[in-house]
């Protein structure tokens, strides 16, 4: 049984999720979802992934919705020192494409680099695209700055690897954006591809990375509000949270 107390305030989500962990597991997980800017619908987007995470592990989420629904902001929660401190593992779901504050943008790398877990969906990859450092591409362990067409993307598993174990081999998305990557940084693992319906291309969906002391999961699948319902979506990137968080092991 899942149970759920959620506070709306000021753009501010503190949600609460608990379930019956299993009498090994360790205390709940600390885990916190960042959403905002453009183009998505993040208030369901949230719901479906914590509910989503919660069905694997006891987690107690806090969700911060900041910066409004525009490309470019620098929200409150990262001006505070130790932003991420007592956190597990932090998701980065917002789109701020038009932000390019360097000292911004390195006080949110900066605490990964030292240790603090992330995922990464979607727009987080073209979060911060517009600037001229590489600090924010180099955590998220790839480059794109475009995407190609919403479509039903077949999705290839290329790594024997616990996130992508339940992909099935004939799974195609829901409706959603195919993102083209442009480099795959050195200490980043491709786990999944899709193949491009433009340039016939093979892009990386899904993968892994080690940036600093962190662990840093990826997908560049999550535009859409079906891809959210989608249930073979919600179990890789949940999986996906539990392996950065280190509860979730080859």
């Amino acid at each position: 049984m899942t149970h759920r107390l959620l506070l709306l305030t000021a753009g501010l989500w503190l949600a609460s999720f608990s379930t019956t962990p299993a009498a090994d597991s360790a205390r709940p997980l600390r885990a916190l979802l960042i959403t905002g800017g453009c183009c998505h619908n993040y208030k369901l987007q949230s719901e479906t992934l914590t509910n989503a995470v919660a069905k694997l592990t006891a987690v107690e989420w806090t969700v911060v919705n900041e910066g409004g629904t525009g490309t470019k902001a620098e929200i409150p929660l990262y001006s505070k020192a130790g932003w991420a401190k007592g956190y597990d593992v932090v998701v980065h779901n917002e789109c701020f494409a038009d932000t390019t504050n360097h000292q911004y943008i390195r006080q949110i790398t900066s605490a990964h680099k030292a240790g603090v877990p992330a995922v990464v969906i979607h727009c987080a990859m073209h979060t911060y695209r517009g600037a001229d450092i590489d600090d924010w591409r180099e955590f998220l362990g790839v480059t794109s700055r475009r995407h190609d067409h919403q479509s039903r993307y077949a999705v290839k598993r290329v790594a024997d690897h616990p996130i992508v174990k339940g992909i099935p081999d004939d799974w195609k998305t829901p409706m959603d954006e195919l993102y083209v990557i442009d480099k795959l940084w050195p200490n980043a693992k491709a786990l999944a591809t899709s193949v491009s319906e433009k340039d016939g291309k093979t892009y990386p969906v899904a993968w892994i990375n080690q940036y600093g002391k962190a662990r840093v999961f990826g997908t560049t699948y999550g535009h859409s509000d079906d891809t959210f319902r989608d249930p073979v979506f919600l179990d890789y990137v949940s999986r996906g949270v539990l392996w950065a968080a280190g509860r979730l092991e080859r």
